[in-house]
């Protein structure tokens, strides 16, 4: 705990009153996530900047989030994050031109094949999933949009998440062979459009390095050290993870999930720990929340409490760097955004 970050955070906070919000990603750390006007998802979070007042919104998370409250927010509010370098590796997996022409090559054969990207992935991905009618979704959401996207057109390319891609495709209970990991090497070019006509479901190969560290051997010894516990994971961990669990969901579902678990439940969760250990100590003595495994984002670490009382000194001082996106980037990327909110707000 930094003790003169937290007095200069609270003494700035306090000089800017209602001009300033505040958001926090669950993984943030608890030294972070103390400050925000709101912790939350992404879903939870995203709903939240269209009907902001204040001047200046400060993202605690990682920089597609930044984005994704830039594109939302007003032209006279300024979007900042308190670590430029807080990046996302599977956002990282998707660059924009590769997943432009997979789809390209994709719709080669005629077919309307719609993006659906996950909330993970950059603003110049989102623009192209406005641009061709389609949307993102959170882990909150995905079945919602997944099912709102089939409707829309004869398949969908869902990026970058395979695991909740094919996690979701379980829930939803799409056959098997309605589904393909695309090979994205040469970016597609050996796709055989005839072969493909059944596909309902192209999926591209990325994944959170986060999650992909869970397994189901965690699982089968978490339950023989504490017979009776139960266990919950994030969707973006692998399928057969989470069918060996007793339930998978959002972060907010997790959160829900601990909350509603009979006193006295012993919880192994997997997902970024900061969220396992705060859950921890908010239930301790009532419940016994342990990790599945540790399991820690270095990106999410990035966002520090030094790091946010310095960024607030530099707002005030008027020299801190905006979080922008291009007109041209952004307006589709908002419609992708905004076809989200509205298929989700029904």
């Amino acid at each position: 705990m930094n003790s003169q970050a937290y007095t200069d955070i609270s003494r700035l906070r306090a000089q800017f009153g209602d001009r300033l919000t505040i958001f926090g990603h669950h993984y943030m750390s608890s030294e972070v996530i103390r400050h925000a006007d709101f912790a939350g998802d992404s879903l939870e979070l995203s709903r939240k900047v269209p009907g902001l007042t204040s001047d200046y919104i400060v993202f605690c998370g990682v920089s597609f989030m930044a984005e994704s409250a830039a594109i939302l927010a007003s032209s006279r509010q300024k979007v900042f994050i308190p670590d430029t370098a807080a990046s996302c590796v599977m956002s990282d997996m998707a660059p924009h031109v590769p997943v432009q022409t997979v789809l390209e090559r994709l719709r080669a054969g005629g077919r309307k094949i719609i993006p659906l990207a996950y909330v993970n992935t950059s603003a110049a991905v989102k623009a192209i999933c406005g641009r061709f009618g389609g949307s993102v979704c959170t882990s909150a959401n995905a079945s919602t949009m997944l099912s709102w996207a089939l409707k829309q057109g004869d398949g969908v390319l869902f990026l970058p998440d395979r695991n909740l891609a094919m996690n979701t495709a379980n829930a939803l209970g799409m056959a098997e062979d309605q589904r393909m990991i695309l090979d994205i090497r040469g970016e597609a070019r050996e796709l055989d459009q005839a072969s493909l006509s059944r596909v309902q479901l192209f999926i591209w190969p990325g994944l959170c390095v986060i999650h992909h560290r869970f397994k189901t051997q965690q699982i089968v010894r978490a339950r023989a050290k504490s017979p009776g516990a139960l266990v919950v994971v994030h969707p973006e961990c692998s399928p057969e993870v989470v069918a060996a669990a007793d339930a998978s969901g959002s972060t907010s579902f997790i959160i829900d999930y601990v909350r509603k678990a009979p006193t006295g439940a012993t919880i192994y969760i997997g997902t970024e720990c900061n969220l396992v250990e705060r859950l921890a100590g908010q239930y301790k003595g009532e419940k016994t929340i342990l990790a599945l495994v540790e399991s820690a984002c270095v990106n999410m670490a990035k966002i520090t409490e030094p790091k946010l009382a310095k960024l607030l000194f530099d707002i005030d001082a008027g020299r801190a760097n905006e979080v922008t996106v291009p007109p041209d980037v952004a307006a589709p990327a908002r419609d992708a955004l905004t076809r989200m909110l509205e298929v989700c707000c029904r």
